[in-house]
């Protein structure tokens, strides 16, 4: 037992909670928090000179009044070294929520979302790790600015907050916001989240995340995103896998049409690698690439095996676009993908010098757009083969960017209209300024033929 751990014994406060808030205050050392629960109705906060700091909550469970208010279950603010493991944090949602929006466009999440589990701004070397985090009303864990962050081994549950028309608001997962660098996400567990899983994001004038890893998370019933890059550069997402990713649908934010994706791209995101990631049963996309340029996308599954009416949020595979204005959607390696079971077409191609190749296209069109049903297949007018194609050549997105000097070879594709509308390119793109070669593509018709 250290020095200083028989101090702590001896002389610190009778009051339980303060034992525990002086424990937290502590600048250096290794510290073992009081076994127990404790329920506060205010934030702890870290020493913001602390250093060199390891807290050992294995035996630890803090818990939110229905009094308390406050940023974060636990606040740091700088320090660095520091290092928190076993903690079981407990935000009681039920008695603290209330109906809450997303911030205005120019304020970042840690200056409005309260009754976080862990608030970190401008950390350096901070370890979160083996912990547990359940029924929390904003993010399990918000880190806003910083470096050197690793986060592993959470389990996070039961959480997350909605807005006034009960709508997810983005919250109940992990957070890396303005310009966090050198990170890690990994080994970690979302269970019932009503936002995004894993998320970087930071404001437009903000800088970019950056030099990050987020690797085999697994994830279960989520009503956004499992993972979103957002304005980030050198992000490595690899080994993820999860199910049930929109869902339950009545938390899906329609008004501001974010429909759920496994992988989701948001802002300006470069130099970046999604591959070998799995999952099943998404009621909305496989993978969103807007704003995802110079970057790879490989070895990734997608797999809906459910009747129709399951995805009422369906939409198309893979989905380039442009919205952020720095970025153009060029030099995009789209290979050795396996969708399975796409309500609309497979993959949106637009811009230059994308490589799309050995992917496996199957069951793409569920929504048999041709014939009448419950899906509106002419999203665009003017574009009637955009939501019944296998791959789709578009003029642009968001911003105009013809797909032109593409090269798209030895994919598989196959689907219902599919022997009709393999590659198709949009009115005023030609399918001859792209390269096209060696692409196998059959209908539901030719597919049973074949398997005779």
């Amino acid at each position: 037992m250290t020095p200083f751990f028989l101090w702590l014994l001896l002389f610190a406060p009778a009051n339980p909670e303060a034992q525990l808030r002086q424990a937290f205050a502590t600048v250096t050392g290794d510290i073992a928090l009081p076994a127990g629960t404790f329920e506060i109705s205010r934030e702890i906060t870290l020493n913001p000179a602390a250093h060199d700091l390891r807290i050992d909550g294995s035996k630890t469970t803090i818990k939110a009044s229905a009094a308390f208010r406050g940023r974060a279950l636990i606040s740091i603010s700088g320090g660095a070294n520091i290092q928190i493991t076993g903690l079981t944090l407990d935000g009681n949602r039920e008695a603290i929520s209330r109906p809450l929006g997303m911030p205005p466009s120019e304020t970042a999440f840690a200056r409005f979302i309260p009754n976080n589990g862990v608030l970190a701004e401008n950390a350096k070397g901070l370890e979160l790790a083996r912990m547990r985090a359940m029924r929390i009303a904003g993010f399990a864990i918000l880190v806003s600015g910083g470096r050197d962050i690793r986060i592993h081994h959470i389990d996070v549950s039961d959480s997350g907050s909605l807005d006034a028309r009960g709508r997810n608001n983005t919250t109940g997962g992990i957070l890396l916001e303005e310009g966090v660098t050198g990170f890690e996400i990994t080994s970690c567990r979302f269970g019932q989240v009503s936002g995004n899983g894993v998320w970087t994001h930071s404001l437009y004038h903000s800088p970019r995340n950056a030099k990050g890893r987020i690797a085999d998370n697994e994830f279960a019933m989520l009503a956004r995103d499992a993972i979103q890059v957002g304005h980030a550069s050198e992000i490595t997402v690899e080994n993820n896998s999860g199910a049930l990713i929109g869902y339950p649908k009545e938390q899906v934010d329609l008004e501001h049409q974010a429909f759920p994706a496994a992988l989701d791209t948001a802002g300006n995101v470069d130099h970046s690698i999604y591959r070998n990631n799995h999952f099943e049963e998404i009621d909305g996309k496989c993978i969103d690439l807007d704003g995802f340029h110079d970057g790879d996308v490989t070895a990734n599954s997608c797999t809906n095996q459910n009747t129709l009416d399951r995805y009422p949020y369906g939409n198309l595979g893979i989905v380039m676009n442009n919205s952020n204005p720095d970025m153009k959607s060029r030099n995009v390696h789209i290979t050795g993908n396996t969708l399975d079971g796409v309500v609309f077409s497979g993959i949106f191609v637009i811009g230059s010098g994308n490589v799309i190749s050995g992917n496996r296209l199957r069951r793409i069109n569920l929504a048999h757009c041709d014939e009448p049903g419950p899906f509106n297949c002419l999203y665009a007018p003017s574009q009637p083969d955009m939501l019944r194609s296998g791959i789709y050549l578009g003029a642009g997105a968001d911003r105009p960017d013809p797909a032109t000097g593409n090269t798209i070879e030895r994919n598989e594709i196959s689907g219902f209209g599919i022997d009709q509308h393999c590659i198709v390119a949009a009115p005023g793109v030609s399918l001859a300024s792209n390269t096209i070669r060696q692409n196998d593509c059959a209908g539901e018709a030719q597919l049973a033929l074949r398997s005779r």
